[in-house]
């Protein structure tokens, strides 16, 4: 979905994803890995580490290095 971001710093290290439609559902998949893949092949990897909102939303972190903004609105593996 985006990244986490304040007022004035976007953390590029954080994503928040839409996994499911409820937080139970979204609460099951607290812990797995995900896996964003750019364009060229590289894999990025992350961890889901909470819920996000009451509405499905999870927050993500990845922590080798950041996603680009090329990956916003693209679809991430869950594992």
């Amino acid at each position: 979905m985006h990244f986490r971001q304040g007022r004035h710093h976007v953390n590029s290290h954080q994503m928040i994803l839409k996994v499911a439609d409820t937080p139970e559902e979204a609460e099951k998949t607290i812990g797995k890995t995900v896996t964003w893949t750019s364009p060229s092949g590289k894999e990025i990897k992350g961890k889901i580490s909470a819920l996000h909102g009451r509405n499905g939303n999870v927050r993500a972190i990845f922590s080798e290095s950041g996603l680009p903004g090329q990956a916003l609105g693209t679809k991430i593996n869950v594992e």
